[in-house]
């Protein structure tokens, strides 16, 4: 037998979405807002932006979330492992049946947070590389330009333009930023890269060297320092720079960025010039030990070139003996060289007594051209004679030639004429021109076509005539008649198919 249901009781019936919404109602209406230290655990970055993780303690956990536009605005950015202090309103996700916190600000829990996050940081750069001893530039001995990033109302500034006056006096620019606070960081970087991209040939001078520096202070105050975007800045530089962060105690990230690290402001200006007048001292003692030097090595030098020398014969001796030596040589050579040229004069006269004298060959070879010169001459007239008779004969011929020529041309040019005359003749017996001489007229349209039909007229109808003497305008007033029955063609006679003998001809 089934159980007896009990009777209802007089509590209310509610929808699973409005106990959801009563629930949520009470929660916020009690915790408006609150802030709640804990340690950051499952954080994770959505695509939209939404910051989503869980704040823990060693009992409980609750579920966090910051919206995109208040995560933009955090100062402290949340990690895994990370102790920190949320403010925010307490509120639930029906869809999940729980309650979770809405985050709009986060701050460290203290300076083991702050600890923790700068060793997590310095780890995280130091894997990158940015502080590897190979990445490090050397400092310039003595730069004409030093670029100071600092506050510019603070007595850092003073300490370092001070010192480096009395050290050696450089020209110094100042880039002025906020070195502490949420605004530091970015002004610090930004006056980095600036530095960096000055023109060297532009209007304001490029340092050769860069000092970021700040007075001491508690973690917190120097914490610009140790953000990512000062500390990849620094690192990026092209221009030597030198970190003067806090006292001698005070370590941040820029420090392990930076080509050299200064203890304080001022040491970090001792670092970028030398001093002046210990430079002076130094060149004037450089300048005396040298002049020593080479009077000491002159000296040598001569003492030894007097000892060498006297181990040396005399060169006055050793000169006689080279010029007796040469005396000799010259005299055989004067010697040699007569007989040379008395062996080769009677040599020369004995070749020449076996030749002929030259006027000789002259006279045969002039004789010689004489004869050819009298039978060209008298081969010459006879080719020239050749030469006339026929021309004489070939002119004969070509006068004969051209007087047959024109006597042709003269009869061809008649004949021509006469035939020419004649078409003339009959082409102006067939012009219409001779037609309207004698009475008639042509009538053209308004195309200048010729009118010969009375049926191509219409009345009203604009015609031209033209007379023997000239043309006149002219308007058909009357139609053309009735077509009438034409009468029957008589059969044309067949043309013969030769001309007619009995005809005569027109040329």
């Amino acid at each position: 037998m089934p159980p007896i249901p009990e009777p209802a009781g007089n509590a209310p019936v509610y929808t699973v979405s409005e106990l959801s919404g009563a629930l949520k109602r009470t929660i916020e209406d009690r915790f408006g807002r609150v802030r709640v230290r804990a340690e950051v655990s499952g954080f994770k970055r959505a695509a939209s932006g939404h910051l989503y993780f869980t704040l823990k303690d060693k009992d409980a956990i609750l579920a966090s979330v910051c919206w995109r536009g208040m995560a933009a605005k955090l100062t402290v950015q949340p990690e895994d492992g990370l102790e920190i202090i949320c403010s925010g309103r307490l509120t639930t996700y029906p869809g999940r049946s729980q309650y979770q916190l809405i985050v709009d600000s986060v701050e460290l829990a203290g300076e083991g947070a702050l600890l923790k996050l700068l060793e997590n940081r310095r780890k995280a750069l130091a894997a990158e590389g940015l502080f590897d001893e190979a990445r490090k530039q050397p400092l310039p001995y003595l730069p004409e330009v030093i670029g100071v990033v600092t506050s510019p109302t603070g007595a850092v500034i003073r300490d370092i333009l001070h010192r480096i006056a009395e050290r050696f006096p450089r020209h110094v620019l100042v880039w002025p930023v906020v070195v502490q606070g949420e605004r530091a960081a970015g002004e610090i970087a930004a006056a980095i890269e600036g530095f960096n991209r000055l023109d060297p040939a532009g209007p304001v001078p490029r340092p050769g060297l860069l000092i970021v520096a700040r007075g001491g202070g508690s973690l917190e105050d120097l914490w610009a320092f140790n953000e990512e975007a000062v500390v990849r800045a620094a690192a990026a530089s092209a221009i030597p720079l030198i970190s003067a962060v806090g006292h001698e105690t005070d370590t941040t990230l820029i420090d392990f960025a930076a080509d050299r690290r200064a203890p304080t402001p001022t040491a970090a200006a001792e670092m970028a010039v030398p001093v002046r007048v210990k430079l002076l001292e130094t060149v004037r003692t450089l300048d005396v030990r040298l002049l020593g030097t080479i009077n000491r090595r002159l000296g040598a030098e001569r003492s030894e070139l007097r000892g060498l020398a006297r181990g040396l014969p005399d060169p006055a001796s050793l000169l006689d003996v080279v010029a007796q030596r040469l005396d000799d040589r010259f005299e055989r050579l004067v010697n040699a060289a007569a007989n040379e040229l008395e062996r080769r004069t009677g040599r020369l006269e004995s070749l020449s007594r076996g030749l002929r004298h030259p006027r000789e060959r002259l006279k045969e070879r002039e004789a010689r051209i004489k004869a050819a010169g009298r039978a060209l001459r008298v081969g010459m007239r006879a080719r020239l004679a050749a030469e006339r008779d026929r021309l004489g004969r070939r002119s004969d011929q070509l006068d004969g030639v051209s007087l047959r020529l024109g006597r042709a041309m003269t009869s061809a040019l008649e004949a021509r004429n006469q035939d020419l005359a004649a078409r003339a003749r009959l082409l102006d017996g067939f012009s219409y021109q001779k037609v309207l001489e004698r009475g008639f007229v042509l009538v053209r349209d308004d195309a200048g076509a010729a009118l010969i039909l009375v049926a191509a007229t219409a009345p009203n109808m604009a015609v031209s005539l033209r007379f023997s003497d000239g043309e006149a305008g002219a308007r058909i007033t009357d139609g053309p008649p009735p077509p009438a029955a034409r009468p029957a063609k008589p059969a044309r006679k067949k043309e013969p198919a030769g001309p007619d003998p009995s005809q005569g001809e027109l040329l």
